[in-house]
């Protein structure tokens, strides 16, 4: 019985140099190629998250003008109004704070008032999207 098990560890191979060099070499190729994908990925998530939170906001300006007659003077007020128009100011996913770029009222016309400050919102980022327009044009 002993004599067997020791040809039994004798005849049985491990891995090679070579073989485990090749394996390595075919992961490392496999991670070269998902690392630009999962950086693509992570870019394409924060666009469709800017893309909702300029849309939700823009809504809640016009929701507030509205209701209230008037543009808010801040976005902080949106969310500070009794009736909260938005829960809180959203941090940019790019510049990851919640300080926006806020566009006036245009002039208005003859015998007409516009009150408030905020009209139109968009990101502080100047990077250049995957479109090829800056983040602060969307």
């Amino acid at each position: 019985m002993l004599k067997r098990l020791t040809r039994l560890v004798r005849t049985q191979r491990g891995f090679t140099m070579i073989e485990l060099m090749i394996v390595i070499s075919i992961i490392g190729i496999l991670a070269a190629i998902a690392a630009p994908n999962y950086q693509w990925g992570i870019v394409r998530a924060r666009e469709s998250v800017l893309r909702e939170d300029l849309y939700m906001m823009r809504s809640a300006i016009d929701q507030f003008a509205a209701d209230q007659g008037r543009y808010p003077d801040s976005l902080q007020e949106m969310a500070d109004n009794k009736n909260q128009y938005i829960k809180s100011v959203p941090k940019d996913p790019f510049t990851r704070k919640d300080d926006w770029t806020t566009d006036p009222p245009p002039p208005p016309a003859e015998g007409q008032e516009v009150k408030g400050n905020v009209y139109d919102i968009h990101s502080r980022s100047e990077v250049v999207g995957s479109d090829g327009i800056p983040y602060s044009k969307w």
